[in-house]
């Protein structure tokens, strides 16, 4: 099943990047879910970020936009799916970081150095990248 999504790149004022354990052991990921039918990208980013963190978010840019065969995710019921997925990066603007969903088992920000395996390949250097200027200075919409 194809599954148009979203994920974020969220990191704090030391440049550590957030990501979530799954509760149910799937291991690490970018805040992230479905777009809904009807739903524009930025509100599904918005509810999946508040929904799995607690955060509220502001998209800042378009990262870039992915899926094929590396996007390709059997779940552990054995669903198996292909995301196509648009990343953003994501300023915080309010909320409280926490584990607010049965998603989620933890939240932690991590350096580019002591960063977990994620589920789906983002390329490294878009979650960690030299300095900002580095990134595109467009604003998503």
């Amino acid at each position: 099943m194809m599954v148009p999504s979203v994920a974020a790149v969220i990191r704090d004022e030391e440049g550590r990047l957030l990501l979530q354990h799954k509760a149910s052991g799937e291991g690490w990921s970018l805040p992230a879910g479905a777009i809904e039918p009807g739903e524009r990208p930025e509100d599904a980013l918005r509810r999946e970020v508040r929904e799995e963190t607690g955060l509220i978010v502001t998209a800042r840019a378009i990262l870039g936009v992915f899926g094929g065969a590396a996007f390709r995710y059997v779940y552990p019921n054995g669903d198996a799916v292909e995301y196509t997925v648009v990343l953003y990066r994501c300023d915080i603007t309010g909320g409280h970081l926490a584990a607010c969903d049965a998603e989620t088992g933890s939240l932690r920000f991590h350096s580019r150095a002591g960063m977990p395996l994620l589920a789906l390949p983002y390329p490294t250097e878009l979650l960690f990248p030299a300095s900002d200027m580095d990134m595109p200075a467009d604003r998503a919409g």
